[in-house]
């Protein structure tokens, strides 16, 4: 299990070692800032080879100045280009579902939110096997 660009505040350093403490690899959003993500991607690539996968995209983990439509904000959050890199960077892994959590349209009423969510997961529909009549943008 993989869990990246996790942050907020805590009591204490040991608040974010649960995850570590039961053998995932938790990447703190923090040890992402200013970085492309395309290497931890080939790490987890390389980690999970031929498992079946399931993604699941927690929209709050992008910063509130890309995705603030959500109910949990919290600053410091990844990038819409890191989230990119997450879901394209996981291309050739058995994908067997994915979803994406968190947008509220209320807290977001410019519409940001939804939109990046919108095509967040339509970059995680592609990753499905049976996805090649889909066409992909960009």
């Amino acid at each position: 299990m993989f869990q990246i660009g996790l942050r907020g505040t805590g009591y204490s350093p040991e608040d974010f070692d649960w995850g570590r403490s039961k053998g995932w690899t938790v990447v703190q959003a923090e040890d992402c800032w200013h970085l492309s993500l395309a290497p931890l991607m080939d790490c987890v690539r390389e980690t999970v080879g031929d498992a079946p996968v399931y993604l699941s995209f927690d929209i709050d983990s992008l910063d509130p100045a890309f995705a603030p439509g959500t109910g949990t904000v919290e600053p410091g959050g990844l990038t819409t280009w890191q989230a990119l890199e997450i879901v394209r960077g996981m291309s050739g892994l058995n994908v067997v579902g994915a979803d994406l959590v968190e947008v509220s349209p209320p807290y977001g009423p410019s519409g940001n939110t939804a939109l990046i969510a919108a095509n967040l997961l339509f970059e995680m529909l592609c990753l499905l096997p049976d996805s090649s009549s889909v066409v992909r943008s960009g």
